[in-house]
């Protein structure tokens, strides 16, 4: 078997099944082509992968790191497909655009699907991460663009095209003294922002963009914050604080989603912190015409996020 992916699938099938005959009916194989397939595997590299004298089966130490190896074969192998696919058919334009998760679960549905009726031969390659890592993808040539948050601090050598922007809330979450039973949003005179900030908080760790401005709205407002607990992810956090974890401080296109639940809204002065999203390229550049109209459907696209 040398098809990692596929290697990774019967393992998983089988571990969660616990049973060779299920198994092998889920992946519409016969169990004595699985039993022996395992024990293949086995023997070739001279030592048991999976421990299946008791149910539930589980991976043992060297099938883990069998396992592990063929994730990173796997990926590795995926890596090398997206990196070669702009060059292997030249009837299609790949467009590799670099983008925070939290953000692009927003932005990227508002874009891309007009903008594909129109590029039926464009094909879109996304990459995930912070803000600097997402910076270096596209200064190194890694990808074509980047779509962020807070155009006044990305790097030298980006051109930055900017539209909408959202507001931020604090969330308050229905275990806190500070609910305030039948309110969505709260009006700003409810009360004192700062005692508010006081509170414990679930935030978004230090890398993320939103993070610098909550620290600068701290700053402001001089307190010292009180950080329960802090996640990779915005919507992690966000999450966390719904089920009374701690506040946190969110944006309106995460919380427009939660409108069902018993949580308050503080709105927050957009003087004080307020993001605008951004399409960047690099200086100097020579775009292709499918690149030029991704960064027209941008700027033309309702990204005013609003919670009403």
């Amino acid at each position: 078997m040398n098809d990692p992916d596929i290697m990774l699938n019967y393992l998983e099938t089988l571990l969660k099944e616990s049973n060779f005959t299920r198994a092998a009916e889920h992946l519409y194989i016969s169990q004595p082509y699985l039993t022996q397939l395992i024990k293949r595997v086995e023997k070739k590299l001279g030592t048991t992968i999976i421990n299946r004298d008791k149910v539930p089966f589980t991976l043992t130490e060297s099938g883990q790191i069998y396992y592990q190896y063929l994730e990173n074969i796997s990926a590795q192998r995926h890596q090398l497909a997206n990196a070669l696919e702009r060059f292997s058919n030249q009837q299609e334009e790949v467009i590799r655009i670099a983008i925070l998760e939290s953000l692009g679960t927003f932005l990227l549905p508002k874009i891309l699907p007009a903008f594909l009726a129109k590029h039926p031969q464009v094909k879109i390659q996304i990459a995930e991460g912070f803000p600097h890592t997402s910076e270096d993808r596209l200064l190194g040539g890694d990808v074509d663009c980047y779509m962020g948050q807070t155009p006044e601090t990305v790097a030298q050598g980006i051109d930055t095209y900017i539209n909408g922007g959202e507001v931020y809330y604090i969330v308050i979450p229905e275990n806190s003294k500070f609910y305030l039973k039948d309110h969505f949003i709260l009006d700003p005179a409810d009360y004192d922002p700062k005692e508010l900030l006081q509170q414990p908080f679930v935030l978004s760790n230090g890398e993320s963009a939103i993070r610098h401005q909550v620290n600068g709205l701290f700053h402001y407002f001089r307190v010292q914050p009180n950080i329960r607990m802090t996640s990779n992810s915005v919507i992690t956090a966000t999450n966390l604080a719904v089920n009374g974890v701690g506040f946190t401080i969110s944006s309106a296109s995460i919380l427009k989603r939660l409108e069902h639940l018993p949580i308050n809204l503080y709105p927050l002065d957009p003087r004080q912190i307020k993001l605008t999203y951004f399409i960047g390229v690099r200086c100097g550049a020579d775009l292709s015409p499918a690149l030029k109209d991704l960064v027209e459907a941008f700027q033309a696209a309702e990204l005013q996020e609003k919670i009403r």
